[in-house]
């Protein structure tokens, strides 16, 4: 099975590590990376919860990935968990902004399968093992600097960032705030209704109220006029 050509790092640590079906060498635990140049170099994984031994992996030992196993060539790297913490590591390290503020933690990335370069880091905003939290892509370029549980960006806050993937809670809001504006949509049409309504209906009296003016000043020309007719006829000696 083809590998594929990239692939994010907390799926990479979900899988089991197998020599062949029946040798088990242990889940992923932790990622063996070289900051400076944000390059994946392998990774470790954990025989059993009692065992303080770790077995640690090259990318190029990956043969395939089926389901959520990693079949592996070759034999491991032995060491011990205290060791491996001393390697340096951006996982969940701090995002600070331009300013020197928090903004949030580095919570995956996606990495390139056959050189183990890094792609681009995904940002949480809190606890990156909240599940369905929010993640926001941070391009390497917009890295300015690096030190031991800490990177430095140009940016000023998550919302300068894409958001690549939103958490129930973002989601809830949106579905809310979709509902809120068809509403408000809703609401408005009904209202543009009632005022042409209501505009129709001032036009119509209006026009009623200038008919019957006009009828009514008729009405009253017409009985001026028989009125002096009458009154003609009455003063004419002739009649």
């Amino acid at each position: 099975m083809k590998l594929p050509k990239e692939y994010l790092l907390s799926k990479l640590l979900s899988h089991n590590v197998r020599g062949n079906m029946s040798f088990f060498y242990g889940s992923g635990e932790m990622v063996w990376m070289h900051p400076p140049v944000h390059r994946i170099l392998g990774w470790s994984s954990r025989p059993s919860n009692l065992n303080l031994k770790r077995n640690v992996w090259k990318l190029n030992q990956i043969r395939q990935i089926i389901d959520n196993d990693i079949f592996i060539k070759g034999e491991p790297a032995v060491s011990d968990l205290t060791t491996l913490n001393r390697f340096p590591n951006l996982m969940f390290a701090s995002l600070i902004n331009k300013n020197g503020s928090k903004i949030g933690l580095i919570a995956d990335c996606v990495f390139e399968f056959k050189t183990g370069k890094i792609k681009n880091y995904l940002i949480a905003r809190s606890n990156p093992k909240i599940p369905g939290s929010s993640r926001w892509n941070l391009e390497i370029d917009s890295i300015t600097d690096q030190q031991p549980g800490l990177v430095f960006c140009l940016h000023d806050c998550l919302d300068d960032l894409p958001l690549i993937k939103s958490s129930f809670k973002n989601e809830f809001l949106k579905k809310g705030q979709t509902i809120f504006n068809k509403f408000d949509d809703m609401k408005n049409i009904a209202a543009n209704k009632i005022e042409d309504w209501l505009e129709e209906e001032y036009e119509n009296n209006d026009e009623k109220y200038v008919n019957f003016e006009k009828n009514e000043d008729k009405n009253i020309y017409s009985d001026e006029i028989n009125l002096k007719s009458s009154n003609n006829r009455d003063d004419d000696p002739w009649i």
